[in-house]
């Protein structure tokens, strides 16, 4: 049985990290039996969630994840895409992952209120009096990492007007199709859900979340993957047709 690590549910998701999301989805996706483990990340290979346990041997990235199983299984996630559809699905999901997700995670991490309520949390295990120290540590070592990646050096306004050239490029590819791809959804498809639903959980507000309420294919499409991916999950952000 495979043991995929992740966060865990919370604000409003079935699982806290869009990346864990991803792994997660593409698991289903291939029929994978597995379970969730707790959040290890001192036993992460990668310092970082997602990895999986696959009979000993400990996987981490998404993206090599899904390797090894592809792998493993003799299957393709990707299977009935052409070559160019191909090389679109890597470029969308380098968008998602190293622009759109970055964007999204600045206003989950480094907006005063959302962070308050969010993932100032992860520390509430820690003695009372280490807290705030420790909220003020995580909070910096965030804010240098997307310093690092470029995006936390603009204003807000500039790293929104990011967000939303991301939101028109995706709700552009998508178009009217049910899945980025036509009628069943691809690896691509579990990122792009997992980065969604992030930005438009009612569990934070931001700019960025009240834009994305502005397209009606990508609220739709959000919606439909979740009742597709997790039924049980009651999802109560905005609803289109």
């Amino acid at each position: 049985m495979i043991t995929l690590h992740g966060f865990g549910p919370g604000f409003g998701l079935p699982e806290i990290s869009p990346f864990v999301t991803k792994t997660e989805i593409q698991l289903k996706l291939l029929g994978v039996p597995y379970q969730k483990g707790a959040p290890d990340l001192e036993g992460a290979p990668k310092g970082q969630l997602p990895f999986i346990d696959d009979d000993g041997a400990r996987i981490a990235d998404s993206h090599f994840i899904r390797e090894h199983l592809e792998k493993k299984l003799g299957k393709d996630l990707d299977a009935g895409l052409d070559a160019r559809q191909r090389a679109e699905a890597w470029a969308i999901e380098r968008m998602l992952e190293n622009q759109l997700s970055a964007v999204s995670g600045c206003a989950r991490w480094l907006d005063p209120d959302n962070f308050a309520k969010g993932p100032a949390h992860f520390v509430d295990g820690a003695p009372e009096a280490l807290r705030p120290k420790l909220r003020e540590q995580l909070q910096n070592d965030v804010r240098a990492n997307y310093r690092a990646m470029g995006v936390a050096r603009h204003t807000d306004d500039e790293i929104l007007s990011l967000g939303i050239r991301s939101l028109d490029a995706l709700a552009a590819f998508l178009g009217d199709k049910t899945y980025l791809f036509g009628n069943h959804p691809v690896a691509v498809d579990a990122i792009a859900f997992g980065i969604l639903a992030g930005i438009l959980t009612p569990f934070f507000d931001s700019p960025l979340r009240r834009r994305a309420e502005g397209y009606p294919t990508l609220v739709a499409y959000t919606a439909r993957m979740m009742r597709e991916f997790y039924p049980e999950h009651s999802w109560s952000a905005p609803t289109a047709t």
